[in-house]
């Protein structure tokens, strides 16, 4: 059974799965209904170095940058809609090709537009993320997003990090209200 974060929380991950070299992160939510405007949320991951930034741009992997330059991270594609159950987006990391200098791979959902349509993340529900062992297929860790960012556009969800040899995971909940150039321009990437 997956192990359930609480915001702040994390798991080794190499404990729960020894020898893990590779994890998918799937993401889900639902769009409330509102005004019938169309939703669209989108997942990125952000690799970032020991100074807390991205290596490069493109180290800023997302639908329209599909992997990192050395292919540790890649993103499963852009559902435009959330509709349906399940993962509606997945970023994968593998580790053993994630290079030496990277402290951590940041996973976020921005919604896309959502300062110029009004939206945010108060008017999604059931959001979250779960990391899952591609060895086996098996939930590792989920970490169901409360509803306390009612004004952001983009939410950091989890991070993920080798700390002493283990792959660990830390749940993180926290919002940008200036969407994804916000959150971009704190990671350190020029969107």
């Amino acid at each position: 059974m997956a192990v359930s974060l609480v915001k702040g929380g994390n798991v080794n991950l190499s404990k729960e799965a020894p020898g893990i070299s590779s994890v998918t992160v799937g993401l889900g939510w639902d769009a409330r209904k509102t005004d019938g405007q169309a939703f669209d949320l989108d997942a990125s991951a952000f690799v970032l170095g020991q100074d807390e930034k991205a290596l490069s741009d493109t180290h800023f992997v997302f639908y329209n940058n599909k992997a990192s330059p050395e292919g540790a991270v890649s993103h499963g594609g852009d559902n435009l809609t959330g509709v349906g159950d399940g993962d509606d987006e997945t970023i994968k990391i593998d580790f053993a090709k994630l290079p030496d200098t990277v402290k951590k791979v940041v996973i976020a959902v921005t919604i896309h537009d959502g300062q110029v349509r009004g939206q945010n993340f108060g008017m999604v529900s059931n959001a979250y993320a779960r990391v899952i062992n591609d060895a086996d297929g098996k939930e590792l860790a989920r970490f169901d997003l409360s509803e306390d960012s009612s004004t952001n556009a983009a939410m950091v969800f989890v991070e993920l990090y080798r700390a002493n040899g283990d792959v660990k995971v830390k749940a993180i909940g926290e919002g940008w209200a200036s969407g994804l150039a916000g959150l971009a321009g704190a990671m350190g990437v020029n969107v």
